[in-house]
């Protein structure tokens, strides 16, 4: 089938999909499915149960990115931009990590940063210069849904609790991964966690184009982010408080 291992640094112009067109929506509503039935399987099991789950998430996410890179390889065009180094890419490592050995600022790290990040990829894809059958298309939105369905399946389930204490530690975290993605960028000329350049269909790129710079949207976003993450969970648990 034609296009079926291209990348978006190989295709040609005009097969891919629009954002929020037909395709966009369905994946979007399966993505809303899978975390629906996992979060709700999630809170039914005991102990043992849930840590079958999340491993078995975990072991999923690997598999996809294994499945990525043979894509690459088979097709002949892995580059070194395609190494796990984005910011949702990185996160594979540190949900494997968490459903083996677990850790609170792990657990709110990907609860502040790893949903929103995977759903604003799911929301604003990059790859939407890929046709639905194209196999990197297909990766993209499983691992990205997988991503954020394994802390929305936690946190449906109450084992991950969101703690602003533990914010400035997650601030750090990303801190140290960003200057890791930023090392990789200035010696391979990449572009790992958008630090360098925003392209279109990027929320960042609405900064550089009011402001200069796509860096003002991390400025911006960050703190918007944890108050969007934070904010509710802390009024809810402040009305329970009143009313007991």
């Amino acid at each position: 089938m034609q296009y079926l291992l291209d990348t978006t640094d190989t295709i040609v112009e005009g097969v891919g999909f629009p954002f929020y067109g037909k395709l966009h929506v369905l994946w979007l509503i399966a993505a809303v499915l899978f975390f629906a039935v996992t979060g709700l399987a999630y809170r039914k099991l005991d102990e043992k149960g849930r840590a079958v789950l999340r491993k078995c998430v975990a072991l999923a996410i690997i598999a996809d990115e294994l499945f990525k890179m043979a894509v690459l390889f088979i097709g002949g065009n892995y580059l070194v931009d395609y190494l796990p180094i984005h910011l949702c890419s990185i996160n594979i490592f540190l949900i494997a990590f968490h459903a083996f050995k677990g850790g609170k600022v792990l657990d709110n790290y990907l609860y502040t940063v790893g949903i929103p990040g995977a759903l604003v990829a799911l929301l604003f894809p990059s790859w939407n210069e890929l046709p639905a059958y194209n196999l990197m298309c297909i990766h993209s939105f499983t691992v990205h849904i997988l991503l954020a369905g394994y802390p929305l399946m936690l946190f449906i389930g109450g084992d991950i609790r969101p703690d602003i204490r533990k914010v400035p530690g997650c601030v750090l975290l990303l801190g140290g991964l960003a200057l890791v993605a930023l090392g990789f960028n200035l010696v391979f000329d990449t572009n790992f966690m958008f630090l360098m350049s925003a392209s279109a269909g990027n929320p960042l790129k609405l900064f550089e184009d009011m402001w200069g710079s796509h860096l003002w949207g991390f400025v911006v976003i960050i703190p918007a982010v944890i108050v969007l993450m934070h904010g509710p969970v802390m009024l809810v648990r402040k009305l329970k408080t009143a009313k007991a």
